[in-house]
């Protein structure tokens, strides 16, 4: 059975100043199951009314005080909670996830319920360590006036955080955990396919004592609910993960108002094979940098980079890998790649394919649907060995899609790395440091890995290069991001 027999109840409402509710319009919108097709459940379809009464919430709770000024340790305190109350309800988030996304259920419960306890403790430290400094100023007037001036880091505001469906729970605490840190208050919008772990978490939050208004979520359409969201006048920041198509909308409407913004987007990460690197090594790399998740990750290493001796070796391999890799549930155990998470991404990212065979690429493996219900892509590679200028090169497909071209010298294959209008992640793989570090010194891009691909941190910052976004996740950095720099002089 695909939904491996869930009893929980499965909680469909917008969480509202403390409230769940329906749309105030009845409209509704249907969840689906990815590996079976079926319909899970009914959500809100938010108006712009219910966007107004989150918004409105959040603002309510921010400049009532009881949030932004609650002594950091009790923030700590009620983001811990929240982590353990996740910790306890894992098994059933996990099961929500594998449910409503389509990743493995192992998967479900290391990253999406482990990662976000691991992220939520992360930042709960943070909220008790926010901190200014003291200058020294160079006034000399009036004649006999000292002054002490200082810094002081204060919360940004309302904060609307809209998340994509890869990482449905993860990327939520992503964004919710440091703006709460901060003394933000937020009003979270998961993606349309995915939102049944946001709410969830809502009702956590609850359950922890987050005052109402302080969290929100709404469910809902990304061009109504969505745009609603970002271009309301008491959104003070907008923080988003997604495609860069979309993200240049939210960015020209923030700029427009003014209004802060963070933007996480898009990628076309390269993986560069140097010519020491052991083949079966980067055969293992090189396919899980590209499969890790079915191929949706933003940081998917899509552009595999080969020494030209090595080239056929190396893609047959992988293309071994492809040819053997079990579809299925993930609530299988015998699982190694789930579905795509809808009918509609499926659909484009077999038109990706089929565009790469038109112009030239030779499907080495995979590229049908596995022949199953659902909305499963076998895993596929394309070998581009005359380099030819193809579109799935070019742009994100964001599933399990690999062009592997050849190279003859590194720097080519840095530059051809270099040549995307995405800058999101990259990995080189060689047996010799100082080699690494000069393609490291070459890539341009936010994360640069060795030996490795997409791993991520919370205490180290993640972002992107050109259009791959603007400003940065975790550690440090990303309090910079929910609050703002206060001046104060005084005179003595």
């Amino acid at each position: 059975m695909d939904r491996q027999d869930f009893t929980h109840t499965i909680r469909t409402q917008m969480f509202v100043d403390g409230r769940f509710s329906e749309s105030g319009n009845g409209r509704t919108f249907a969840v689906f199951n990815p590996a079976t097709g079926e319909e899970i459940a009914q959500v809100p379809d938010a108006s712009d009314a219910d966007i107004d009464a989150a918004v409105t919430a959040a603002r309510r709770a921010f400049e009532a005080d009881t949030w932004r000024r609650m002594p950091p340790a009790a923030r700590e305190r009620l983001l811990l909670k929240l982590a353990d109350l996740v910790e306890q309800h894992g098994d059933e988030l996990a099961a929500l996830e594998t449910l409503n996304q389509g990743k493995l259920l192992g998967f479900s419960k290391m990253l999406e319920v482990g990662g976000s306890v691991q992220w939520l403790r992360y930042m709960a430290g943070w909220a008790t360590k926010i901190e200014g400094s003291t200058v020294d100023l160079s006034l000399a007037f009036p004649p006999g006036v000292r002054y002490n001036a200082s810094t002081r880091r204060v919360p940004a505001g309302v904060v609307a955080a809209i998340v994509p469906w890869n990482f449905p729970l993860l990327m939520a605490v992503w964004k919710i955990a440091p703006a709460l840190a901060c003394g933000c208050t937020v009003v979270l919008k998961p993606a349309e396919e995915t939102p049944l772990t946001a709410i969830r978490l809502a009702e956590l939050a609850h359950e922890a004592g987050f005052p109402p208004g302080v969290f929100n979520v709404v469910t809902g359409q990304g061009e109504t609910a969505g745009a609603a969201l970002v271009r309301h006048a008491q959104v003070d920041k907008v923080t988003f993960t997604g495609s860069t198509e979309v993200g240049r909308i939210i960015g020209k409407q923030c700029a427009s108002d003014l209004k802060r913004v963070s933007l996480e987007l898009g990628g076309k990460s390269p993986v560069i094979v140097l010519d020491d690197c052991d083949p079966q090594r980067a055969i293992e790399g090189a396919a899980g940098a590209i499969f890790f998740n079915h191929g949706q990750v933003c940081t998917a290493g899509s552009r595999l980079y080969l020494p030209r001796a090595r080239f056929d070796e190396i893609v047959n391999g992988i293309a071994n890998v492809a040819r053997t890799t079990v579809l299925g549930s993930g609530f299988d155990s015998a699982t190694q790649m789930g579905p795509l998470v809808s009918a509609r991404h499926r659909a484009k990212v077999t038109g990706m394919i089929a565009q790469g065979r038109a112009e030239g690429g030779e499907i080495v493996a995979g590229g049908g649907d596995g022949n199953r219900p659902g909305f499963f892509i076998e895993p596929t590679v394309i070998a581009n060995a005359a380099n030819k200028p193809l579109t799935v090169v070019r742009e994100e497909v964001f599933g399990p899609v690999l062009v592997a071209m050849p190279y003859d010298e590194v720097e080519e294959a840095v530059a051809a790395a270099n040549a995307s209008e995405y800058g999101l992640g990259a990995s080189v793989w060689t047996n010799q440091l100082d080699r690494a570090l000069r393609v490291v010194d070459g890539v341009q891009a936010g994360t640069v890995w060795v030996n490795t691909h997409n791993m991520v941190d919370p205490a180290l910052p993640f972002g992107g290069f050109k259009a791959s976004g603007i400003g940065r996740e975790h550690g440090r950095a990303i309090i910079d991001a929910y609050t703002e720099t206060k001046s104060v002089c005084i005179a003595y």
